[in-house]
């Protein structure tokens, strides 16, 4: 929509409030509101101004002032807020008027203009599957002389044996999903059917194309939205407001998502499987003769991904808990390959339907914590470069990797074992994300200091609960 269509729906719906929406450099959705007779044309080129020194890695307090500029082709009712309109905005230097380096939603914007630059093709889809944990309650603090986390969930299996409020009564009807037996399982086993299908209809009149949601692998009401392909941007976009919608609509149900990689040992994590393909002028680039009916180009993109895998999972798979999920055993993607419906590769190719215009393959490393603008940024950029270089991506490995033996696995890339190991592979490995001024020296730098000095470092100084149960007695 242009900016005099938007001011025309906000009319035509009544619309009271609008709700300027942005993210921050970390990753999470901020946003503030204003009366409806304060967006004006003008506001659209002019922006709003508000104090960045706020946010982390942003500016210093003496420069504190930056602009959000609304987005009019974002604009969508919130389906849970009562006559509100929600913008997405763009975040700009109030001097300059230069978009800035570190607005993550800039870099995004940034991508694609290079990829269009390129003329290796002038559209990209992606289609997300976000996995997330619905839970009936969390606690968890971290105190001088105390540290824990305690999750419930009236579906876990460790609830088998307990009386549960239901009802106005106590009961226990014994519908419990057993660990690791949670994938595609019909009500009332599936107790959270209802609420999910109220998230898609939510998601749906909020403008996402939603596919497909079911239940996931894990107890504790792991859940699944499919959301259909789209360019870069949009999918980021639609990222963020599902979070965003799905989150409210488990509050008001009086229940607590968590998008957390891996809240529960010994069960499965959550991942943001991403679908990928390249197209130009309408037609895909992806599909041809070779290995699982790709092309030459869909290979070399592969093959740029792997390359730089351990790079970009500091953008993928950015937290500390992601690496717990990145283990064996447990479905995630701990070697770095490709394979024809093999899901335990990092790159999977799928095969649901032979038809021309579906060809793609799906990254499987990313995980549901991540900046999805960042993310997928850095993901367009490894495979640019794996298309400009003719990256190969190596042989396939088409063979369950959890069941190779050590010698067979010794020649397979592995994904890397914790998040500093990550991050220090983005030092060293980041040239292909600097071109076409895509992310700067400046945003990889604070990426790294905020993640280490923030996260790494807060983690490795903090006792760990489990090193009681190992070394109390010692």
């Amino acid at each position: 929509m242009t900016p005099r269509e938007v001011l025309a729906l906000c009319r035509e719906r009544e619309i009271k409030a609008i709700d300027l929406r942005f993210m921050d450099f970390p990753g999470t959705l901020k946003h503030f509101t204003i009366p409806t007779e304060v967006l004006t044309e003008k506001a659209f080129e002019e922006g709003f101004s508000f104090d960045a020194s706020s946010m982390y890695g942003w500016q210093a307090i003496n420069e504190s002032d930056m602009l959000v500029v609304p987005q009019p082709e974002t604009a969508f009712i919130d389906p849970l807020q009562v006559n509100t309109l929600c913008l997405t905005c763009n975040i700009q230097d109030p001097i300059t008027r230069v978009d800035y380096a570190k607005d993550p939603r800039n870099v995004a914007r940034k991508a694609d203009a290079y990829m269009k630059s390129t003329g290796i093709a002038d559209e990209s889809r992606f289609g997300l599957e976000p996995e997330f944990f619905i839970f009936d309650n969390v606690c968890f603090d971290q105190q001088i002389n105390e540290g824990y986390y305690h999750l419930e969930s009236s579906e876990g299996e460790w609830t088998r044996g307990e009386l549960q409020s239901q009802n106005g009564g106590m009961n226990n009807a014994g519908y419990k999903i057993r660990k690791r037996e949670g994938y595609f399982p019909v009500p009332p086993s599936d107790s959270l059917h209802s609420l999910r299908t109220e998230m898609m209809l939510a998601l749906m009149d909020a403008g996402i194309d939603i596919a497909a949601h079911h239940h996931e692998v894990a107890t504790g009401g792991q859940s699944e939205f499919q959301i259909a392909h789209q360019p870069l941007l949009s999918a980021a976009d639609n990222y963020l407001r599902l979070k965003n919608i799905v989150k409210n609509v488990a509050a008001r149900a009086g229940k607590t998502v968590t998008f957390m990689p891996k809240p529960l040992w010994g069960e499965n994590g959550s991942g943001l499987h991403m679908h990928f393909s390249l197209w130009k002028q309408g037609e895909t680039l992806f599909a041809d003769s070779g290995y699982g009916g790709l092309s030459e180009i869909a290979l070399h993109a592969m093959g740029g991904i792997l390359h730089h895998a351990p790079a970009l999972m500091a953008f993928c798979c950015p937290t500390t808990n992601s690496y717990k999920r990145l283990v064996p055993g447990f479905e995630a993607p701990v070697n770095l390959t490709y394979s024809f419906r093999n899901r335990s590769a990092a790159i999977r190719i799928p095969v649901h339907t032979s038809s021309r215009q579906s060809k793609r393959f799906e990254f499987r490393c990313p995980d549901s914590s991540c900046n999805p603008y960042l993310a997928m940024s850095a993901i367009m950029m490894a495979v640019l470069d794996g298309i400009q270089k003719k990256i190969d991506p190596g042989p396939p490995l088409d063979k369950d990797v959890y069941d190779l033996t050590e010698e067979e696995l010794q020649d397979v890339p592995h994904t890397p074992i914790s998040f500093e190991e990550s991050l220090q592979a983005l030092r060293d490995d980041h040239e292909f994300l600097l071109r076409g001024d895509v992310f700067t020296e400046d945003v990889i730098d604070t990426w790294i200091w905020y993640k280490m000095e923030k996260e790494v470092h807060m983690l490795r100084e903090r006792p760990h609960p489990y090193e009681f149960m190992m070394y109390y007695d010692i």
